[in-house]
């Protein structure tokens, strides 16, 4: 399951990041990886932007970040 599809307030662990359109670079993978997107790490979405659409409000292991739906798209979650 992505993590732009996972239902506000469900915990999930992170099962991988990978390139979900030609929109993403190298670039954008690498500094999901470096705030803490990595295999095993949990994660819960939080809250979503106006209209259920961006940005995403997501805590990664005790880090509040604001993700772009496309940067969401990339990351793969597992229910906990």
């Amino acid at each position: 399951m992505l993590l732009s599809v996972l239902p506000t307030g469900v915990c999930a662990a992170v099962a991988g990041v990978a390139a979900a359109s030609n929109e993403v670079d190298a670039a954008t993978l690498r500094r999901l990886g470096e705030i803490g997107f990595i295999p095993g790490e949990p994660v819960q979405l939080l809250h979503r932007g106006p209209g259920g659409r961006e940005p995403l409000a997501v805590l990664i292991g005790d880090t509040l970040f604001a993700l772009r739906l496309l940067e969401a798209q990339c990351i793969d979650v597992r229910p906990i």
